[in-house]
C-alpha cells in the first residue's frame, strides 16, 4: 500500500515545483511583486483616454456656450441701446449737431452709456450727489479727468422727442455764469441721462438749513444771501428774456440753486426747463414743481408760466430772509407754508419778528424792508400782479449796490474810529535801566 502511494506523492510535488519555477512572482512586499496583465493595462489606458476626451469636450462646450451667451447678450444689449437711441431722438440730435458744424455755436456731446457707467463706477450709491422727485444726480469722473454731474431721471417725461432734442441743443448753448451748463446727454438708456458741469459747494439748501447729510455747510451772512438772490434772479431773467428762445424753469427752489468754490450762484435745472413759444400760447400742462413753491394759479389752470417762476422765486427769497423751510410739517398747520406765514407777518407789520437772527444783527433795517417788499411782490396770488423776473433782478441789484455803499460807509466809519483810538496811545518803559535813567509815562495825542 505504501509503495503504491509514494510515487504519486512525488509526482504531485514535482509538478507543483515546476509550476512555482515557471511563475517568477514571489508575492512578497519587497520582492519582484506581481506584474499587471497587459490586456488589463491597455484597457485601463483606453478608458482613461476616453474619459479625458469627454471631459475636454464638455469643457470646450461649456466655454463655447458661455462665450456664445455673452456674445448674444451683448448683441441684444447693443440692439436695445440702439433702439433706445433712436427712440429718444438720437438720429435727430446727430442731425442737429451736424447742422451747427463750422459755426461758433456750442453743441451737446453724445455720451455712450459705457462712458457714464465708468464715470460713476456703475452708478455707485457712494457717487450720489442728491436725490429728488425727478431723479438722482451722480458725481462722475470722465476719462479726461473732468468732473461732471449726471442726472438719472426716475420717469420718462419725453412726450415729444423733437421738442426734447431742441431743448437739449438750446440748453447746451446757454453760456451764463449763473446757470449750470448742460454738457451733453446719453440716449442709449430707456430714460435719457443728462450730463452737467459739476458745482462743488453744494446747494443753498444745504448751507441755509444746515442739512445733517451735508458736512461742509457754513453760515450764510446777509451779504452772501443778497448776492445769491441777485445772481439767481439775473439767471432766471436771462432764461425768460435773453435766451434765443424764452425758457421757463418750472421748478425754482432753494435746492436747485448751487454754489461753486467761489460762492458764485448757479441755477440748476436738471431737465425740468421747458421752451415756450414766442407768442406764449404753448404752455406746459405736465405736473412739475415742488410743494411749497408751486404757483397757486397752477392748481386752477394747470399751466405754468414765467410768472410761476416768479412766485417760486418769491418763496426762495422768503427762505433767505427768514431761514425757514418752504414747507415744514413739523410746525403747526397755520405756520407750515412759508409763503402764507411770511405774508401774514408782513401784513401785521411784524417783519422783524421772523427775520433770521444771524442777519438781523448785521443788515440795516431799510435793506431788510426793501428785500421783504420785493419778496411780497413776487408772492402775490394773481400772476398778473407779480413783477417780471427782469424787474425782480433790477430791484435786487439796486439793493445790493446800496448794501455795498452802506458797507463801505460802515467800513470807513469803523476805520476812522480805529484811527482815532490808535492816535491816543501810551508809551511806558520800566524804570531802573543800566544808566539808572527813569522814564515817566507819556501820552501823545495826534490831532
Amino acid at each position: 500500500m505504501i509503495a503504491v502511494k509514494k510515487p504519486h506523492a512525488k509526482i504531485y510535488s514535482e509538478a507543483t515545483y515546476v509550476n512555482v519555477q515557471k511563475d517568477t512572482r514571489d508575492g512578497r512586499k519587497n520582492g519582484t511583486k506581481c506584474c499587471h496583465n497587459d490586456n488589463y493595462t491597455k484597457g485601463y489606458q483606453r478608458i482613461s483616454k476616453v474619459a479625458l476626451g469627454v471631459c475636454g469636450v464638455v469643457i470646450v462646450l461649456l466655454v463655447a456656450s458661455f462665450y456664445m451667451y455673452r456674445k448674444r447678450k451683448k448683441t441684444i444689449l447693443i440692439k436695445l441701446q440702439q433702439r433706445f437711441f433712436q427712440q429718444n431722438g438720437g438720429l435727430l440730435l446727430q442731425q442737429q449737431i451736424a447742422s451747427y458744424k463750422g459755426s461758433n455755436q456750442t453743441t451737446p456731446k453724445i455720451f455712450t452709456v459705457e462712458e457714464l457707467q465708468d464715470a460713476t463706477n456703475n452708478f455707485d450709491e457712494a457717487r450720489i450727489l442728491g436725490k429728488g422727485g425727478q431723479g438722482t444726480v451722480y458725481k462722475g469722473v470722465l476719462t479726461d479727468d473732468n468732473i461732471v454731474a449726471i442726472k438719472r431721471s426716475k420717469l420718462n417725461h419725453i412726450s415729444q422727442v423733437e421738442q426734447f432734442i431742441n431743448e437739449v441743443v438750446l440748453l447746451s448753448q446757454i453760456n451764463h455764469r449763473n446757470v449750470v451748463k448742460l454738457l451733453g446727454c446719453c440716449l442709449e438708456t430707456e430714460v435719457p441721462l443728462l450730463v452737467y458741469e459739476y458745482v462743488s459747494n453744494g446747494t443753498v439748501y444745504d448751507h441755509l438749513h444746515h442739512d445733517h447729510d451735508y458736512s461742509q455747510s457754513f453760515q450764510l451772512d446777509w451779504k452772501v444771501r443778497l448776492q445769491i438772490a441777485t445772481e439767481a434772479a439775473g439767471a432766471l431773467a436771462y432764461l425768460h428774456f435773453a435766451a434765443s428762445m424764452p425758457i421757463i424753469h418750472r421748478d425754482v427752489k432753494i435746492s436747485n440753486i448751487l454754489l461753486d468754490h467761489n460762492l458764485t450762484t448757479k441755477v440748476s435745472d436738471f431737465g425740468t426747463l421747458r421752451i415756450i413759444s414766442l407768442d406764449h400760447t404753448q404752455l406746459t400742462t405736465l405736473m412739475q414743481g415742488t410743494l411749497g413753491y408751486l404757483d397757486p394759479e397752477y392748481f386752477h389752470t394747470s399751466h405754468l408760466t414765467e410768472k410761476s417762476d416768479v412766485y417760486s422765486f418769491g418763496v426762495v427769497l422768503a427762505e433767505l430772509l427768514t431761514g425757514r423751510k418752504a414747507l415744514s410739517f413739523a410746525l403747526p398747520e397755520m405756520d407750515r407754508n412759508l409763503a402764507l406765514y411770511f405774508i401774514s407777518f408782513m401784513e401785521q407789520g411784524n417783519l422783524l419778528q421772523i427775520v433770521d437772527t444771524c442777519i438781523l444783527e448785521v443788515a440795516k433795517v431799510e435793506e431788510l424792508i426793501e428785500f421783504a417788499n420785493i419778496t411780497k411782490w413776487c408772492l402775490r396770488v394773481k400772476g398778473e400782479e407779480r413783477p417780471t423776473m427782469k424787474e425782480v433782478a433790477m430791484g435786487l441789484e439796486r439793493l445790493r449796490i446800496e448794501e455795498k455803499i452802506n458797507q463801505k460807509s460802515s467800513d470807513l466809519l469803523a476805520l476812522k474810529k480805529a484811527n482815532t483810538s490808535a492816535s491816543t496811545f501810551q508809551i511806558e518803559d520800566d524804570s531802573g535801566g543800566q544808566n539808572g535813567a527813569s522814564f515817566s509815562m507819556c501820552r501823545f495825542h495826534i490831532g
